[in-house]
């Protein structure tokens, strides 16, 4: 159930980021609404991932990680450029979700 409500606290947070962009500053109504809801929607089922019991640097770390590798790579989809350089960081934050992932498992 833990990694249910943590996908779903990333979901939350990449929409409210990327929400954000189409806000104009905040000055479009609903990208506005829709930015405010989702980072407020991801802390709150953040913070049921950690009610359930995972540990916070390993739920953090995987929920902060993937929503920025999502956020990269739907910029692409929205003109934003990624250089190979980048894509190595986000292959390498990818790497280092596994890494917290797995050495959780022990």
């Amino acid at each position: 159930m833990a990694h249910l409500l943590l996908l779903a606290a990333i979901l939350a947070e990449v929409t409210g980021t990327i929400a954000v962009r189409f806000s104009d500053g905040f000055s479009r109504p609903v990208p506005s609404v829709v930015a405010v809801l989702g980072v407020v929607g991801a802390y709150f089922l953040l913070s049921q991932v950690l009610k359930q019991g995972m540990g916070v640097g390993v739920a953090y770390g995987i929920w902060a990680a993937m929503g920025v590798s999502l956020v990269a790579v739907i910029g692409i989809f929205l003109g934003d450029g990624l250089t190979w350089i980048q894509g190595l960081g986000v292959a390498l934050v990818i790497g280092g979700v596994l890494a917290l992932e797995l050495g959780a498992a022990h």
